[in-house]
């Protein structure tokens, strides 16, 4: 676990068109992504592709959680000129339960501009160059495909701005470019409305074989896999990152900071993301307009879920339910047993012969639907909506991989601060959903 600053240490340095560093030493076996590319709609539309959610206490400041969400997957990071800016047409939402409900009672919204077309200081006119010099910070003159954002808080019905043009840092794009880009990510850090707030790329520190997966659930060197040899094949790789520190009182329903970890009303946060468009989109000559109502188009909690639980045909539907209805659509639909039933045990069993649970899996339903019940911790608020989100207690103390207890394999290694208990960079939850 990283515990520095917010973007170099609990994000990762983006990694660079010409330097490129592995995250992970290759040392886990994980079988499947995490979202990237996971249903057939969203992977034709790179930029509202939510990959991956994150919650923790964050290290450097105990009162305080990091969220984070990560969008555009598999992004190869010599991709110029324009290399892979935040869609100008997508709202992206980080979204906030904090009484089971099911319903965001906190919205942290995302707006980003068209990039701007700058002029090249050298000719006085624009160029078909990302940066016509150094780039020595962010207001750099030869920097000339600039994006900025708004941030805004949405509460109670009303939303509030937070923050407005705040910036983007640069692509990686290399040594001569971007010879300490460590500097202008952090220069990227914005503090507002009491928060702290990142957008820009990183490496994608989720681990795959990406090439075993789909061939035939290859497990290297053999299955269950518990003995290491998977490749990260998503090292070399860049994310664009939405990462936020927030004082945890501004989250919890009735402002406080719990310190009871079985206190479940007031100290489990139920978390998801998800990017929404407007309904309709207009090509005309050089130019985009789009316009209509807003329709959510990419949403995630818990990572895994879409791309191992629910068959093709749905993949696109779960995508656009809203949490509250999840329960209820799959009993409607007769699909509940894609939950209690779940197919990729049966390809484990089929292809290694390994044995599965039976068919019946309320326990299931209880982690992923409802939250979890342990020995010193509870997940479940009274009352719970079964939902799909990430759900995180505030009240429990984060463990990093320097401290006593810690279990990268979160709470079935015995460490309550880990997964499904939010979500931790250095989490394997892969294996742990597995």
């Amino acid at each position: 676990m990283r515990t520095s600053t917010l973007a170099a240490a609990l994000l990762g340095t983006g990694v660079g068109a010409v330097a490129l560093a592995t995250l992970w030493p290759g040392e886990r076996e994980t079988v499947t992504a995490s979202s990237h590319r996971e249903a057939p709609l969203i992977y034709n539309d790179p930029a509202a592709d939510n990959t991956d959610v994150y919650a923790f206490r964050s290290p450097d400041a105990p009162n305080t959680i990091t969220l984070i969400s990560n969008f555009i997957p598999l992004q190869e990071p010599a991709a110029g000129p324009y290399f892979y800016p935040f869609g100008s047409d997508v709202a992206y939402d980080i979204n906030v339960d904090n009484n089971g409900d099911a319903v965001p009672d906190i919205t942290y919204r995302f707006r980003f501009s068209r990039p701007t077309a700058g002029v090249s200081p050298a000719t006085g006119k624009t160029s078909s160059l990302y940066n016509t010099g150094a780039i020595t910070d962010l207001n750099d003159a030869d920097w000339l495909y600039k994006q900025t954002y708004t941030l805004s808080r949405i509460q109670g019905g009303t939303e509030t701005v937070l923050g407005t043009n705040l910036r983007v840092p640069p692509a990686n794009i290399g040594p001569k470019s971007t010879a300490n880009y460590d500097a202008l990510a952090n220069a990227a850090i914005a503090t507002v409305g009491g928060m702290k707030v990142f957008a820009g790329p990183r490496d994608d520190p989720f681990f795959i074989d990406i090439g075993g997966v789909f061939d035939l659930l290859t497990i290297r060197p053999g299955a269950p896999g518990d003995m290491g040899g998977g490749i990260d094949g998503l090292s070399n790789y860049n994310v664009s990152t939405l990462a936020l520190q927030i004082p945890i009182s501004q989250l919890t329903n009735d402002g406080s900071v719990p310190t009871d970890p079985n206190d479940s009303t007031r100290a489990v946060l139920g978390i998801w993301s998800t990017a929404s468009r407007r309904s309709m989109r207009t090509l005309s000559f050089g130019d985009t307009t789009s316009t209509g109502p807003m329709v959510q188009v990419s949403r995630l909690g818990h990572g895994l879920v879409n791309e191992v639980v629910f068959p093709t045909d749905l993949k696109d539907a779960f995508n656009g339910l809203k949490p509250q209805n999840d329960f209820a659509t799959l009993s409607s639909l007769g699909r509940l047993d894609i939950v209690t039933d779940p197919e990729f045990a049966k390809l484990l069993n089929a292809i290694y012969g390994l044995t599965v649970p039976p068919a019946g899996r309320t326990d299931i339903i209880d982690i992923f639907l409802k939250g979890i019940r342990v020995p010193g911790m509870n997940l479940r608020p009274a009352g719970v909506q079964p939902a799909e989100m990430l759900r995180m207690n505030v009240a429990v103390a984060q463990k990093g991989s320097g401290d006593a207890g810690y279990s990268p394999m979160g709470v079935i290694g015995g460490d309550i601060s880990g997964y499904p208990n939010g979500r931790r960079l250095s989490d394997d939850l892969t294996d742990i959903s597995i």
